[in-house]
């Protein structure tokens, strides 16, 4: 094992009340790859800041290999001091650094040298602080909520990147897939505490369940032994003779850890209010379209939500999902076009710069409206400190400012306030953004068990597989030019689905080329030889397997054309269009084979 390059022991913080960390730590080797995880809240940002030496621990021990380069991606970026994004990219080198390396990263993850930081939009800044984390290839990555505000193509080459440095990396971040896709051990911060588990993220849930049961065995052992030790204390004849002190110690131990004990924190909990059924007819879009300064955001594109429909809708920053998404709401009139929305709509909309935040509103009149201290919930009134603590916010936190509240707990807050909300028809643009892992379980659960219609936004490949029915994606992803498609399934799904189309085009292109140049080829003046006894046995049954794949392939094409498929199956609606990508490249091959026996056939025969 090799020594470790950073060190975290037994790290105390607190800022009053429940501490926030008490013995927490970690270790980084070279060539780690650590997800730091846990509740919005439990303090993995301030234990990252400790670590990058921009926060003191009150008491513990901190070790960084003094040879060591540490970066740091902290999710507020600084950019005093600096009048374009080149200034701050740049002042992250290290002495003897390339340039090259910030010009690099600048131009792939799309960030403009000369831009005015100041001027940035989320997205944007976060792009320019990941170039200037990056450039410098330090020994040791300190990542918090890298993949927030951006979009995609951007995340999937960050994961690329990342998995080809020889950085050490510690991260945070609420995108399951992105971690499961990175790390290699998981380090669990929870009520203070930290353990580690030499697995990466994939194995977490399992783990965690696994400990809690094991944690909560311990406790009913332990209270089962004080009662033991207490009914001793009272009806033991030596225990009355003598009140043995030992014996009455241990038992004041168990008792105090009894007590002291704190069970893991709470499970949000919470359901969409009740409201009637919306028609069957939600939306109806026919030949919408919309452009900008002579750009087209959205080509003539036609598009029917029906009642239960869960629709993601995905594509690089600027796309234009949230413009779509307002023209098939009602809030954006198309240039031309038409969109009718069904009767009896109850809309409830969750938006991505959470605008309707007001950060001097406190928690408790935000929930109310400021109509007094209760609020209706699914028709039973409820008191707003009570409704609170379903969102893990405590009663004390009722005349709070927003302000002072973290991302996560604006997120919390914003989906406590939506939810309460009676609604068939829910908006949600970003709504992962800044939620910990369990509320994104519990958002999860109502996404895809909601009775009404879900059209969301989302750069989550995890949590669109697990709950949309369909996907709207640009049809170039890499330059989208307004021209929309909707594919069956979550975002896995729409890839298998894009790259089976992209086959088939590949084909018919060789096909054509292939026919272009059996064309233009000289009449050969002579027979040179003729076919293997293997080249005749495969020009004569070649014709027949592509017959066979042909028909396996319109079987999986029927079944697949199926729109109750996915719902009713979407693991087999998975499976069913990996092999229908398998098929489709097979017959495009032997195709291919057979195209060239019988051209060698016919030149041979002259």
């Amino acid at each position: 094992m090799a020594p470790p390059i950073l060190k975290l022991d037994d790290i105390h913080l607190s800022f009053g009340g429940t501490p926030l960390l008490s013995g927490a730590g970690f270790q980084v080797e070279p060539g780690d790859r650590i997800c730091l995880v846990g509740r919005n809240g439990s303090g993995k940002s301030t234990l990252l800041k400790i670590a990058a030496g921009l926060v003191e621990a009150q008491s513990g021990e901190v070790f960084r290999h003094p040879s060591v380069t540490i970066r740091y991606l902290e999710q507020a970026p600084d950019f005093s001091g600096h009048k374009t994004v080149e200034s701050y990219v740049v002042a992250g080198l290290a002495p003897g650094d390339e340039h090259y390396r910030a010009d690099y990263m600048m131009e792939h993850l799309g960030v403009s040298p000369s831009a005015d930081p100041t001027t940035l939009s989320g997205g944007e800044a976060r792009r320019a602080a990941l170039a200037r984390v990056l450039a410098p290839e330090p020994d040791i990555l300190l990542l918090d909520e890298p993949t927030n505000h951006l979009d995609l193509t951007t995340i999937e080459w960050l994961e690329e990147e990342l998995a080809a440095s020889r950085s050490a990396l510690v991260l945070i971040s609420h995108d399951r897939r992105f971690l499961e896709n990175i790390s290699t051990a998981t380090v669990w911060l929870d009520r203070g505490t930290a353990r580690r588990m030499d697995r990466g993220f994939a194995g977490f849930e399992e783990w965690r369940d696994k400990v809690l049961e094991e944690e909560e065995a311990e406790q009913h052992k332990l209270a089962r032994a004080i009662v033991r030790e207490e009914h001793w204390l009272r009806y033991g004849v030596t225990a009355r003779r003598k009140r043995n002190m030992r014996r009455l110690g241990e038992l004041h131990d168990m008792r105090a850890r009894h007590r002291s004990h704190q069970g893991p924190q709470g499970t949000v909990n919470a359901t969409v209010s009740d409201v009637r059924e919306s028609g069957k007819l939600v939306i109806e879009a026919e030949d919408i379209t919309k452009s900008y300064g002579g750009r087209s955001i959205v080509k003539p594109f036609s598009l029917r939500v029906s009642r239960g429909d869960r629709i993601g809708l995905v594509g690089p920053n600027g796309a234009g999902k949230t413009t779509l998404l307002k023209m098939l709401t009602g809030q954006l009139a198309p240039d031309s076009g038409t969109v009718r929305l069904g009767v009896n709509l109850e809309i409830a909309l969750i938006d991505q710069k959470r605008e309707e935040l007001d950060p001097d509103d406190t928690l408790a009149h935000y929930l109310t409206d400021g109509r007094g201290d209760t609020l209706l919930v699914n028709g039973e009134q409820r008191h707003v400190t009570g409704y609170m603590k379903d969102f893990l916010f405590q009663p004390e936190q009722a005349r709070t400012p927003i302000r002072n509240l973290s991302g996560g707990e604006r997120a919390r807050l914003m989906l406590a306030r939506i939810l309460s909300r009676p609604a068939n028809l829910l908006i949600l643009d970003e709504p992962t953004n800044d939620l910990d892992i369990e509320t994104l379980d519990l958002l999860q659960e109502i996404v895809a068990g909601f009775a009404g219609s879900v059209i969301l936004v989302s750069h989550d490949r995890d949590f669109l597989d697990r709950t949309v029915t369909s996907t709207i994606a640009p049809a170039n992803p890499l330059s989208p030019d307004g021209e929309w498609l909707e594919y069956a399934g979550g975002y896995s799904d729409m890839l298998a689905q894009r790259k089976g189309a992209e086959a088939e085009a590949k084909a018919a292109e060789k096909k054509e080329k292939q026919a272009a140049r059996e064309k233009a080829a000289p009449e050969p003046s002579k027979a040179k030889g003729k076919l293997s006894y293997k080249q005749k046995f495969a020009l004569e049954n070649l014709p027949k397997e592509m017959a066979k794949i042909e028909a396996d392939i319109a079987k999986l094409e029927e079944r697949m054309a199926d729109p109750q498929f996915f719902a009713r199956d979407p693991d087999g609606f998975s499976k069913a269009a990996k092999v229908l990508e398998r098929e489709r490249e097979t017959l495009a091959a032997k195709e291919e084979e057979w195209l060239e026996l019988e051209m060698l056939r016919e030149e041979l025969e002259g």
